[in-house]
């Protein structure tokens, strides 16, 4: 059996508290705008934070919306001046982080991406930086909503794949069980009440919340199928005809890791200047605009068709998993609420449909 601690609701700030004193903590916090949203954000003491899901995933504390990647200026020799030298600096920018109250979709989310920033022909040392330092605390989800579909693609309201801890609402507190030895040695010095007399207990609830799902499609032949699809351009206009084009969809997806390099600054003089990655938007028209001026994607059908076939299609058949894991942000937050479920289910149907 995993090593298990028990914590009530009040014994939660000074948990975070505890796990503050040796990392950057980021727990979800409200922000009541316009539109009220849940985001993580870096917690101190006495800040207030909520376990609700989060509208936007703890992505960025492996691959941040901004980062640096080298900075560099030119150095002259003061004893020979005639004498100049490039001076770069490229350490990645890593420090030590937990994420707290994850959900197993965002946790999933990180398996994800470690597959094309780690086990590539290259492994991304930026990314592998933040990775290795990462500890994340996860709440299982209670019951599924309507929007979520995590037991489609392989996930499941307790998946423990990515987290190094499962956190489990109880009727009178949490319940925290290890998954990984990174999990087991953050709890052995947390100071928390042995919880082992409460697994059963834990194990019922999470049963539970599976029982609340509906019945997943099989998704067996969603790989070919949507492969299949890919050419046919009418399909796809059909699937996409309300689409804003918007970006939402990748901006709150967990899994999407396209990035753009800019470099600003004067590479040529003593000011220097830096390399910068960003998140990129496949959905954005400029996105496959080519430095001739070209465009191979200019219709907002073509752009979907690439979003969805690569965590449908081209994913898979590099890695042999779907890369979306079923969050459903991109149905909520989309303002004209596509379905990347529907449009799935419609290219493995399709056959059938035209009979």
């Amino acid at each position: 059996m995993s090593i298990t601690r028990f914590v009530k609701p009040e014994g939660l700030p000074a948990f975070l508290a505890h796990l503050s004193k040796d990392a950057r903590v980021l727990a979800p916090v409200v922000k009541p705008a316009d539109k009220r949203s849940v985001v993580f954000e870096p917690w101190k003491e006495g800040k207030e934070f909520t376990l609700e899901k989060a509208t936007v995933p703890a992505k960025a504390a492996v691959l941040p919306q901004c980062e640096t990647l080298v900075s560099y200026r030119k150095v002259k020799d003061k004893a020979n001046p005639q004498n100049v030298k490039l001076e770069l600096d490229d350490t990645p920018q890593a420090e030590t982080t937990v994420v707290f109250a994850a959900r197993p979709c965002d946790a999933r989310g990180y398996v994800t991406l470690d597959r094309p920033y780690l086990k590539g022909p290259i492994a991304d040392p930026y990314y592998k930086a933040r990775r290795e330092k990462l500890t994340v605390i996860t709440l299982t989800c209670n019951s599924g909503c309507n929007t979520c579909f995590c037991h489609w693609v392989g996930g499941g309201p307790s998946s423990p794949e990515g987290s190094d801890i499962l956190m489990t609402e109880l009727k009178d507190g949490y319940i925290l069980q290890g998954i990984t030895p990174k999990g087991d040695a953050l709890l052995e010095g947390s100071g928390l009440d042995d919880g082992a007399d409460r697994f059963k207990e834990m194990e019922d609830v999470r049963k539970a919340a599976w029982a609340t799902l509906v019945k997943a499609p099989n998704l067996k032949e969603a790989q070919a199928k949507v492969a299949a699809k890919f050419t046919d351009v009418d399909f796809w206009t059909r699937e996409t005809d309300r689409c804003l084009s918007c970006g939402a969809c990748t901006y709150f997806c967990p899994t999407c890791y396209c990035f753009n390099i800019t470099d600003e600054g004067e590479a040529t003089s003593e000011k220097g200047g830096r390399r910068l990655r960003t998140w990129d938007n496949c959905m954005s028209p400029l996105f496959t605009r080519e430095a001739s001026g070209h465009n191979t994607r200019m219709e907002k059908a073509l752009r979907m068709r690439n979003r969805v076939s690569h965590k449908f299609s081209t994913y898979p058949e590099n890695w042999g998993t779907f890369s979306c894991n079923g969050c459903g942000r991109c149905i909520s937050n989309c303002p004209v609420s596509l379905d990347i479920r529907q449009i799935v289910l419609d290219a493995i149907n399709a056959d059938k449909a035209a009979k």
